[in-house]
């Protein structure tokens, strides 16, 4: 049985209300397919008989479910490699240069399972500019469930399977059962929070490094915009901004200027960019 059109239309309308990314047409089979558990869980035979108990009682905890079950959580480590090639040759040496504090502070936003942040942190470890500096990686992620998933550090032999070098595996995990857990010298620098990035960023500083890779393109324009300038914000004048390679600035938030890199391209605030915004 195929979701109704008005269950699909409700849970499309929640999903944007409470995390600013749209479902489309055409996605009532995503829709349908990621809600059959829940309504399973929940006592129900069908999509749409949750559904309706959803719109009659609108259980906060019930409705943030949904949203979760809908977010996108695709993930790897070293994900495209380039980025990371590009953090370790370019973007951490130049800013060993401007930091006599010897510390960097990067946030990894969207980052699921937290593959992205420990991967960030073994970047770094392998970085002979800032070898012995101090390296805070702040993941962030809408779901509560990827929070506390990253937060344990432990995967399964799938899970390091995608992307992760042997020799990183040897070097930077250690047996955990029939998995591997992260060494803690990769993860005492690492933590996690839950971050809706269409509200108001949590309290957390400012960033040398943000990563907001992979996730603008489920936004729209005036959404992609607003994250956009609210990075800018909580970003070191100098600091860099890493963007998936489907995503760039370029008409939507022009304060940002594109910088070579490597082989791929990273992102600077432009001078004054900040206090024009504000």
């Amino acid at each position: 049985m195929s979701i109704s059109t008005a269950s699909f239309s409700f849970v499309c309308d929640v999903v944007r209300t409470e995390s600013a990314i749209v479902l489309n047409a055409g996605k009532e089979y995503l829709v349908e397919s990621r809600l059959i558990p829940l309504a399973k869980a929940a006592g129900h035979t069908d999509v749409d008989s949750y559904v309706a108990e959803l719109q009659s009682r609108r259980n906060p905890a019930a409705l943030r479910a949904v949203v979760e079950a809908l977010t996108t959580n695709e993930t790897s480590w070293f994900r495209d490699a380039d980025p990371f090639n590009t953090l370790k040759t370019t973007v951490f040496p130049t800013l060993a240069k401007s930091r006599p504090s010897r510390q960097l502070r990067v946030w990894s936003a969207a980052c699921s399972s937290g593959q992205e942040a420990y991967s960030i942190s073994m970047v770094a470890s392998e970085t002979p500019a800032i070898s012995g500096w101090k390296l805070e990686v702040i993941g962030t992620d809408l779901s509560e469930a990827m929070v506390k998933r990253a937060s344990t550090g432990e995967y399964s032999q799938l899970e390091v399977n995608r992307g992760l070098p042997a020799t990183s595996l040897v070097r930077h995990f250690e047996r955990a059962g029939a998995g591997w857990r992260i060494h803690p010298s990769i993860k005492q620098g690492v933590s996690f929070r839950t971050a809706n990035l269409t509200r108001p960023f949590p309290p957390m500083g400012k960033f040398d490094v943000v990563f907001l890779r992979n996730v603008l393109i489920y936004f729209d324009v005036q959404t992609k915009r607003d994250i956009l300038r609210r990075v800018r914000d909580v970003m070191a004048p100098d600091g860099y901004l890493f963007l998936g390679a489907a995503e760039m600035t370029m008409g939507v938030d022009d304060a940002w200027d594109r910088i070579p890199a490597g082989k791929s391209s990273v992102y600077q605030a432009r001078p004054g960019a900040a206090a024009r915004a504000s």
